[in-house]
């Protein structure tokens, strides 16, 4: 699975990369997108981000601020080869922010896998990882605005060890892969730049002791 990571510049300014199954872009890409606007045709962002995953006839996925009348969240828009396969919205809404949550988790069956999506600040929120892995991601794609002085590395490292997934965090100026085992496998400040990332899906059975948690015999009641 070969991913590109643009961490800089807008989505029009990209070129495109040869050979990549996935491309990234943080939030600062496409900016602001109206659905509104987008539907009455006076705007074309997500045509664009289509557009770009046929070209390359890959998947590409991009950060924005969508506006549904009035309701601005924090997006994550997600295309294979000329189609666009949905939005994910941050579903967690921090302090009364500006972004209102989402609906869910989405998870997305492309043809290089199932491409989870962690949505900037859900990144914080340990359950949001442990339901893509539960859900059976491939990888977990955290598109992120600004870093917060090293803080999403740490969890992406633990994210990844914890719940046993690969983690790809694209950010403003910073691009990072961590492997289930919690090691740092790729990382950079270019842009665009180009990691080759094998897929690895490793089970162990788990054996834990609970007290007090037990079920009724039929032969019981």
């Amino acid at each position: 699975m070969r991913i590109c990571f643009v961490t800089s510049g807008n989505l029009s300014d990209f070129r495109g990369e040869r050979g990549a199954d996935i491309v990234l872009f943080p939030f600062h890409a496409l900016g602001e997108v109206s659905y509104e606007r987008e539907l009455k045709g006076e705007t074309n962002l997500f045509e664009d981000v289509a557009i770009l995953s046929k070209t390359g006839q890959n998947i590409v996925a991009c950060g924005c601020y969508t506006n549904a009348r009035g309701m601005r969240r924090k997006s994550v828009v997600l295309a294979e080869r000329g189609r666009i396969l949905g939005v994910s919205d941050m579903i967690n809404r921090i302090d009364g922010s500006e972004y209102r949550s989402g609906a869910g988790v989405k998870l997305f069956d492309t043809k290089v896998g199932k491409l989870g999506v962690v949505v900037v600040e859900d990144l914080y929120f340990p359950h949001v990882l442990e339901t893509l892995s539960l859900c059976g991601a491939d990888v977990a794609l955290c598109i992120f605005e600004e870093l917060n002085e090293g803080l999403e590395l740490n969890l992406t490292r633990a994210g990844a060890f914890f719940f046993g997934i690969p983690v790809c965090l694209c950010a403003y100026g910073y691009a990072q892969i961590t492997d289930p085992s919690g090691k740092l496998r790729f990382s950079s400040p270019k842009s665009p730049c180009v990691f080759d990332m094998q897929r690895e899906q490793e089970y162990h059975i788990v054996e834990t002791r609970k007290r007090g948690f037990f079920l009724r015999r039929k032969t019981e009641y």
